[in-house]
């Protein structure tokens, strides 16, 4: 590659004009938007957006995932360059996806920040743009359901992850990790009927009307009769996707605060993403990612992973799933 060539695949973060198209930029330098997308605030004609929410002050455990978003960028530029990989389509090439950057908020002032979320994707989706948010631990889901529950109304859930997160408690303004979605639930939120929880592995005993494919279940019956469980619960209903990473087994993603083991591979999890093509999805993250507890970058890859099933997910139902 000529010199000036090598200068005109640079920071495409900030220099690309066109929202669509792959970067062929090196892998380990440059500003790390995700999947190289362009960073703006104007999402005039764009399709999906990411956003970043570094926020780790509702875990039970293990702090670090603040640091989520900033990992998950910086392992998406190994993607950067290729289509992903079982889609009949290539997602940056068809859709202009752009990275919104991250939500900005005061660490300091807790109480607001649930309402500071909710605010930063009401904005999005006041202007028709479904987003993929990077955490952050799992409590953000909450807020942003929030946001969506006002355009969709009651939301259908899809929650992969190792614990059901919903676990009693009537205090709306308390911000734990493990409670959230038993306020959605209860807040009318979530439509409990329309929403499943895959690959748990810890007890709760009241599903609140949730359907729960435990882990075991996802390795005894395999992926394919796992997605043909999930289509027939959440049916064509407006569906939002959360991915929280430690629905992995630690051997795939260590670094997350609540690891448990007997988690799900992630050649399983990758399987049952691709094949869940179709459904009514409307948004998603991928959440728990926890750099400092992973030297490898391994789990941070698998979130980058994840959250490009999501634009692909999007993607196939924008283009009509053909």
């Amino acid at each position: 590659m000529a010199l000036e060539d090598a200068k005109n695949q640079i920071d495409h973060a900030f220099t690309r004009d066109d929202l669509k198209g792959n970067s062929f930029e090196l892998t380990f330098a440059g500003a790390t938007s995700f999947l190289r997308r362009k960073y703006t605030k104007d999402l005039t004609g764009v399709d999906i957006a990411v956003t970043g929410v570094p926020f780790d002050q509702a875990v039970t455990n293990r702090t670090g995932t603040r640091l989520g978003p900033r990992a998950i960028r910086e392992a998406s530029a190994l993607q950067a360059p290729d289509a992903p990989y079982g889609w009949p389509f290539d997602v940056m090439q068809e859709f202009a996806i752009a990275d919104y950057g991250d939500l900005a908020f005061d660490y300091a002032n807790v109480p607001a920040f649930p309402g500071a979320l909710t605010e930063h994707i009401r904005g999005i989706l006041a202007q028709d743009v479904p987003t993929v948010v990077l955490g952050g631990d799992h409590y953000i889901t909450f807020p942003i359901l929030k946001a969506y529950a006002e355009k969709y109304g009651p939301i259908s859930l899809l929650q992969f992850d190792a614990h059901t997160d919903t676990w009693p408690d009537d205090d709306m303004d308390r911000v734990d990790h493990g409670t959230m979605f038993y306020k959605a639930v209860k807040s009318g939120i979530v439509d409990p009927a329309t929403s499943v929880q895959v690959g748990i592995r810890t007890t709760n005993e009241d599903t609140l009307g949730v359907t729960v494919i435990d882990a075991r279940e996802v390795h005894e019956q395999g992926p394919v009769a796992t997605v043909a469980r999930i289509r027939e619960v959440l049916g064509d209903r407006p569906t939002y996707l959360t991915f929280d990473i430690d629905a992995l087994d630690p051997a795939y993603a260590p670094g997350t605060g609540t690891p448990v083991w007997g988690g799900l591979t992630s050649a399983q999890a990758a399987s049952m993403l691709r094949d869940l093509a179709g459904i009514n999805i409307v948004g998603g993250d991928v959440v728990e990612v926890s750099p400092p507890f992973d030297t490898t970058g391994a789990t941070a890859i698998a979130g980058a992973h994840v959250a490009t099933e999501l634009l692909c997910l999007l993607g196939w139902k924008l283009r009509g799933g053909a």
